[in-house]
């Protein structure tokens, strides 16, 4: 299934300064019934973001309107707990497609690169200044740029270059997932085949 191209992303964003953050508390386990990769949006957070008669909890920070974006920053260590990839389904589905933190869990990073959310992981240092700057002004834009792998802070102009692996960097400056990228060198690979029967 192939994604949205990720280049430059522009966007404000949504700070949840939580640590440990794990991928139950990011998609609870009786959600995970289905096997498309749709609707799981609706439940993210959902023990943070609803009372148990449905009604969101004002205190939590989706449910709060002055916060919005394309971009979520996380506290240290974001993604722990199970490798289940819906928890990186939930996310993109809710229509994040950064998400930002001090330190992720490698499964859940690969689990985001693989649906079409850039994991951006930054300093501690970095990561103090961008929540600041949100809550300085939730109109805060950040940019992702991951040609030059770089994250800004656009209103104090503070820049960090973030780490990605080549490969995952390709897919998703093209909009690849796994089979689209095989799908995309289907030449090659049979020219290389059809050269091992000569």
């Amino acid at each position: 299934m192939a994604y949205d191209k990720f280049n430059i992303l522009t966007s404000t964003a949504v700070p949840l300064p939580l640590e440990n953050v794990d991928t139950d508390q990011i998609i609870p386990a009786r959600f995970l019934k289905a096997t498309e990769r749709k609707g799981f949006g609706d439940n993210l957070f959902r023990d943070w973001r609803y009372n148990g008669d449905n009604t969101p909890k004002e205190s939590f920070v989706l449910n709060n309107p002055i916060y919005g974006g394309k971009i979520l920053v996380g506290g240290k260590n974001f993604g722990s707990g199970s490798s289940r990839e819906h928890a990186a389904w939930a996310i993109y589905d809710y229509g994040f497609r950064c998400v930002v933190s001090s330190f992720f869990a490698d499964i859940f990073r690969n689990n985001c690169l693989n649906v079409g959310v850039l994991p951006v992981q930054v300093s501690p240092e970095f990561s103090e200044q961008i929540f600041n700057a949100i809550y300085e002004n939730p109109n805060t834009e950040i940019e992702i740029n991951l040609t030059n792998q770089t994250i800004t802070i656009l209103s104090t102009g503070a820049q960090e270059s973030f780490e990605i692996n080549s490969y995952k960097k390709d897919n998703m400056l093209n909009g690849f997932d796994d089979i689209d990228y095989l799908q995309n060198i289907k030449g090659e690979i049979e020219n290389f085949a059809n050269s091992l029967l000569l």
